[in-house]
């Protein structure tokens, strides 16, 4: 069975630092394109960074130079390092996977749980 399962979500101060992990399993991540979503509260889910299967990557503006997306083909997992975090970041983290180098949208496959972080003085 394929599964993406997120962690390391928690409450930083801002201009903290988090990384978020986004473990597979039943595939490998390196033929895979994920992508990073998040949702804040009482607003839509947004995609905010992709890594291709090729390894291409992919930022929204509200993101880019302070979040960092890679890939550890060993331990099977994607991370999303995310420094200077800001009060707006607060939000539900989710990562969702699609074969190839076409990164995920909203509305195919399902959602795992997510993670929460929360960038709070």
């Amino acid at each position: 069975q394929q599964q993406l399962v997120e962690s390391g979500g928690g409450s930083v101060q801002p201009g903290g630092s988090l990384r978020l992990s986004c473990a597979a399993s039943g595939f490998t991540v390196d033929s895979y394109a994920i992508r990073w979503f998040r949702q804040a509260p009482g607003q839509a889910r947004e995609a905010i960074s992709c890594i291709s299967a090729d390894g291409n990557t992919y930022y929204a503006d509200s993101v880019k130079g302070r979040f960092t997306i890679s890939r550890d083909n060993i331990k099977n997992t994607v991370y999303l390092q995310m420094n200077s975090l800001r009060p707006e970041d607060t939000a539900l983290y989710y990562c969702k996977g699609r074969r190839g180098n076409s990164c995920p949208d909203l509305y195919s496959g399902s959602w795992g749980q997510g993670t929460q972080v929360t960038v709070s003085s």
